[in-house]
């Protein structure tokens, strides 16, 4: 049976589900004196997270991490469905489908490493980013050319988005 482009599964995405690090953050932590963690997003992924909420699409964070700036950074894009300290993410990824009436085929789901092997080998589009550990590469559909914290996120979301004709590829669109 011939191996479907990934590029066949982005028509069928109504769920885009992410870790944070190490996709949408470096993956680095700062750590200050007093013992705070600082942790580095772009502002490109922040952009096509956003508009995916506007133009209706389902947004979700599941990550092992439980950074409350990163909590409140997500919130500000309008992203309300944000689970924090998730050790088990199978768990809470069938959680929130369930809860919102969604199917495994129609998620997108973007991790990076050894965690999120599981949920990864569930959903109809595992992707990650450039450099995500090698067992995570070999089960994505897609690897994005863009590193973790560096614009994978974005680069997904715009491939979707364009290809079912609502990425914002106007000038004229109204930005706020």
């Amino acid at each position: 049976m011939e191996e479907k482009s990934y590029k066949e599964y982005l028509n069928q995405i109504t769920t885009f589900i992410f870790d944070v690090d190490g996709v949408l953050t470096d993956g680095t932590v700062t750590v200050t004196t007093s013992g705070e963690m600082l942790r580095t997003m772009s502002i490109k992924d922040g952009y096509a997270l956003k508009t995916a909420i506007d133009k209706g699409y389902h947004v979700c964070i599941i990550s092992g991490g439980s950074n409350e700036g990163v909590r409140k950074r997500l919130e500000g894009l309008g992203i309300t469905d944000i689970y924090l300290g998730a050790h088990n993410k199978i768990d809470q990824l069938h959680t929130y489908l369930e809860q919102e009436g969604l199917q495994l085929e129609n998620a997108l789901y973007m991790g990076d490493d050894i965690p999120d092997f599981p949920v990864m080998k569930l959903v109809g589009m595992p992707c990650c980013p450039q450099d995500a550990v090698p067992e995570i590469k070999g089960i994505s559909k897609y690897v994005s050319h863009k590193n973790g914290g560096k614009g994978a996120a974005r680069d997904v979301i715009e491939q979707v988005l364009k290809v079912q004709g609502k990425w914002n590829g106007s000038f004229d669109a109204k930005y706020d």
